[in-house]
């Protein structure tokens, strides 16, 4: 833009017009790609000066910047300046009403041409496709008079666009037939189609037909086939289209990088990426994205830095990304600081940026400021609500997430937008509340996603008596076929091992085709706390040989927890021993607790006093109780009564450990103590909460609380304990007689 200008201030237009005109088309044509209409408009007003807006090319172009500024008014003056019809002019009117969704307008401009050429049956046929009016698109495609490549493949891409691969192949083959030459943009669109549908076998037969044509070169071709390739599964001749490309642009770049982003080698696509002989904002803004998208925020933000270090200018889908990555690693401040940058550029209430920046705010805490850029969105779409509703959900306000549900718009709420209601529940564990949005969502038609069956049951497994309503949710997830889906499985290996049916629990683990660090450790962890700690261990060795899967804290928390209740002492000191030096991982309180409860059930109590005193930090309250159960059971008084004495420092620095330290007296059977601890809490003022048991009848869980009396039907409740009681009574008298 800069030479275009140098060059027009250099040029004298008295003595060399024609080459003045040229430079301010040009100029022109720079402020139109860069929407800056400011500066266009003071342009237009040269050329007025100049006496050159009445020249016709001159003035396309100035109707032209109009249009995609959408200054309606300002380019309606400018069509009326026109003498008679101009059909270039209408064409242009009518590609600018679809691009911006005036269907109605574009269609009397149409339907008022007294002569029409290819370009405007193009523009309406191209139009409507565009805007998912697939049935009026092809009512124009079949009365076109120009039944020529241009209108074939505008067709045939828009059935492409709209997700109609099957319509879009039948379509080819007609054109096939009816002798019309398919040209590159044919093949490209034909490709997608293929690859939409999954037959690899079709798009190789029109493979044949494009190398026939002379077609296998062009890019836009070959990035097709790179796609299909990639989709089925065929890497390796993916590579090799990618590597006999003779020229490549961003896109035949960025889809090798996918590749490698999607087998998990985020280094390779680095490579990739550093390889690139020419790299743009638009290169740049994939690789970003892939990092964000791969769960590296860290490594997506030194990209970014280095990205504008290096000149380049980020576009929006850039901001996004980093607006993501920053909100995945809380940094609000950092956030911020871009929030500031954006809203100089004057994108931030566009749909993309403010999307990502409702969830910034939301994942920072700051959920006014979230529900700040939401309202400031001009055109919400999904995304916007979704991410305002699951902004509201993950910080535990219900109330204004389900407000806010009820009013979007009913086209635009999906199963994500139940989803995040659904989670939100979850996580504040209401899980009558999840199950009752759940049924309401299939009453209105909606189909759970993935995301919504993994948190029904999450709920599942946190909820009492729910093997039912798991077992449910188990078989409506074979009937939409999803069973297969790592997350999915993994879900409902926990639901049934937390649910106490450890055998349909390993049914599900083994069926798994794929399996990741969280379904083992939900399998191993599972085994342990079922009491079949042998099996826990077995399979725990069993991936460590088979599987590439790397440990994590969780795993050798289950692996010592089951190593404690086999007696196998020796080596789950050996796991300990081994977490930084093999594994990599720092040991956490729960890991010392459970190698002082794995001591003190093999009686070696003054080796897990001593191991206790040499932890790092300070030891958790389970530990010490742990080592008293481990003293009653063998009768220890001595290491007892130190143990005792610790418990007492740890409730007089807090008083609600007194409840704990109760609880853990009694489990020791220190009676005694127990009343002293009972006294002193009444002395204090405090409380020990009743005992509470959950009873499922008939899909209702009921609460019953020790000595409480407000359940509906007590009154028939204690008198069934009362007759039970005197039955079990008179039924022991009878044993003693």
């Amino acid at each position: 833009m800069r030479s275009a200008l140098k060059t027009l201030l250099s040029i004298n237009p008295a003595t060399h017009f024609n080459a003045y005109a040229e430079t301010c088309v040009s100029l022109l044509k720079d402020l139109t790609k860069h929407c800056l209409i400011t500066e266009g408009s003071a342009l237009h007003g040269h050329f007025i000066k100049m006496g050159m807006s009445s020249e016709r090319y001159v003035a396309i172009k100035v109707l032209i910047m109009y249009l995609n500024s959408r200054k309606w008014a300002d380019a309606n003056e400018i069509a009326r300046e026109f003498n008679g019809f101009d059909p270039v002019v209408h064409n242009c009117m009518i590609s600018a009403n679809m691009q911006w969704g005036n269907l109605d307008e574009a269609r009397r401009l149409f339907d008022e041409m007294p002569e029409r050429n290819e370009v405007s049956w193009a523009a309406l046929i191209s139009g409507f496709m565009k805007c998912g009016r697939v049935k009026e698109s092809m009512w124009y495609f079949e009365r076109n008079p120009f039944q020529n490549v241009v209108s074939w493949t505008a067709a045939i891409s828009g059935y492409v666009q709209n997700g109609f691969s099957v319509e879009a192949v039948k379509l080819f083959f007609k054109l096939l037939e009816s002798g019309v030459k398919a040209n590159k943009v044919t093949f490209t669109s034909v490709v997608r189609a293929c690859a939409g549908l999954g037959d690899f076998g079709l798009g190789m037969s029109v493979l044949g037909l494009i190398i026939k044509t002379g077609f296998e070169n062009d890019i836009a071709v070959s990035n097709s086939l790179i796609t299909l390739c990639l989709r089925m599964g065929e890497i390796n001749l993916a590579r090799a289209v990618f590597d006999r490309m003779k020229k490549r642009d961003v896109v035949s770049w960025t889809a090798i990088l996918d590749m490698y982003v999607e087998m998990g080698d985020m280094g390779e696509a680095r490579r990739i990426f550093d390889e690139m002989p020419e790299r743009n904002e638009v290169s740049w803004s994939a690789m970003i994205a892939r990092y964000c998208q791969s769960g590296c925020p860290e490594e997506s933000l030194k990209l970014f830095y280095q990205m504008v270090q290096e000149g380049f200018k980020p576009n929006c889908s850039c901001f996004s990304s980093v607006l993501s990555a920053l909100g995945s690693l809380e940094a609000l401040r950092a956030g911020m600081n871009i929030h500031g940058h954006v809203t100089k550029l004057g994108i931030e209430k566009g749909v993309f940026v403010g999307s990502t920046l409702i969830d910034l705010y939301c994942k920072c805490g700051e959920v006014m400021d979230g529900r700040k850029a939401f309202d400031s969105i001009l055109d919400k779409n999904v995304v916007s609500w979704n991410a305002m509703i699951g902004g509201y959900s993950m910080n535990g306000q219900m109330q204004e997430a389900e407000n806010l549900f009820n009013i979007m718009p009913l086209p635009l709420r999906n199963n994500v937008s139940w989803s995040a209601i659904i989670a939100g529940y979850l996580d504040c564990q209401q899980c009558d509340k999840v199950f009752e949005v759940f049924n309401e969502m299939l009453l209105l038609g909606e189909i759970p996603n993935k995301s919504t069956f993994t948190s029904l049951l999450c709920a599942c497994a946190s909820m009492a008596a729910s093997l039912g309503k798991g077992k449910d949710l188990h078989g409506k997830i074979i009937k939409l076929g999803i069973q297969s889906d790592v997350f999915v499985g993994t879900a409902l290996t926990d639901m049934y091992a937390k649910s106490g049916d450890i055998e349909s629990s390993r049914k599900v683990f083994d069926r798994m085709p794929e399996k990741n660090e969280v379904s083992w450790t939900a399998m191993i962890q599972g085994l342990a706390e079922s009491g079949f700690a042998e099996e826990s261990l077995n399979l725990f060795e069993e991936m460590e040989k088979a599987s590439s899967i790397a440990l994590n804290e969780f795993m050798l928390l289950s692996v010592l927890f089951a190593c404690s209740h086999c007696g196998l002492v020796d080596k789950g000191l050996r796991y300990f021993n081994s977490m930084e030096t093999i594994y990599g991982l720092k040991p956490q309180g729960k890991h010392y607790t459970c190698i002082v409860d794995m001591l003190s059930r093999a009686g070696r109590l003054l080796e897990a006093e001593r191991f206790i005193n040499s932890m790092p930090f300070q030891p958790e309250t389970n530990a010490w109780a742990a080592l008293l159960s481990g003293c009653k059971t063998y009768k220890n008084e001595e290491i007892a009564e130190r143990t005792a004495r610790k418990l007492w420092e740890i409730a007089e620095k807090n008083p609600a450990g007194y409840v704990l330290l109760s609880n853990i007296y009694a489990s020791a059977g220190r009676w005694k103590d127990v009343l002293n601890v009972r006294k002193l809490m009444k002395e204090k003022g405090l409380k020990k909460s009743g005992g509470c048991s959950l009873v499922e009848v008939k899909d209702h869980v009921h609460s019953f609380y020790s000595g409480d009396g407000t359940h509906s039907q007590s009154a028939e409740v204690y008198k069934i304990l009362e007759l039970l009681k005197n039955e079990m009574h008179d039924l022991q008298n009878v044993v003693h007689l």
